[in-house]
């Protein structure tokens, strides 16, 4: 479209104009072409200009401002007022109450201090004690379980097959039968002791 052609369209577009109505004029896209002209009515307004709704208390407080609630006068706020008899009583109870606490605090901290090295290497020493001693009764309690396990295993195979049938092996262990049943029953005596000291 050549340029006396669009002069031709926005002159006749403008002829046919009413009161309050105006042209605008064509824009050129992205990609170099032209848009046509667009006739806006009167009273109209673009979206993008139209303001945004706001109701009757957000644009009070917007006239108000900071001023504060009506009849806030805030000369006479800034001003400290004399403290009453009880505020007065108050703060000295407060302040005797706070002393009386540090006070304790330091009493406490200076007998303890004098009485912690004492318990703690008494608990130190209990500690060490119960640890040797639970770690002792632990190898215990795994022997115990073990040889059980063996003895059962073995009375197992010495109910199954006949002593013809078996591997060296497992005659070593029918061997050693008796023993372990000696050994489990020290070691069931020597728990038995420790637990009741």
């Amino acid at each position: 479209m050549s340029d006396e052609e669009r002069t031709k369209q926005i002159a006749e577009l403008s002829k046919s104009l009413k009161e309050g109505e105006r042209i605008v004029g064509p824009t050129r896209r992205p990609d170099g072409t032209l848009r046509k002209p667009i006739r806006i009515r009167a009273g109209y307004t673009p979206q993008d200009e139209v303001a945004i709704y706001q109701p009757k208390g957000a644009l009070l407080k917007k006239e108000m401002g900071s001023a504060g609630p009506p009849g806030y006068d805030p000369d006479a706020d800034s001003k400290p007022k004399p403290k009453t008899k009880s505020v007065k009583r108050n703060e000295r109870k407060k302040e005797k109450r706070i002393q009386a606490a540090l006070e304790k605090e330091k009493n406490v901290s200076e007998v303890e201090e004098s009485g912690k090295q004492e318990f703690v290497e008494a608990l130190t020493s209990q500690v060490n004690e119960l640890a040797v001693q639970d770690s002792q009764a632990q190898d215990i309690d795994k022997r115990i379980r073990a040889l059980r396990k063996k003895i059962r295993l073995t009375e197992a195979l010495e109910q199954k097959s006949t002593e013809q049938n078996l591997k060296p092996e497992q005659l070593e262990k029918l061997a050693k039968l008796e023993d372990w049943r000696r050994e489990l029953k020290l070691l069931e005596d020597e728990k038995g002791e420790t637990t009741v000291s």
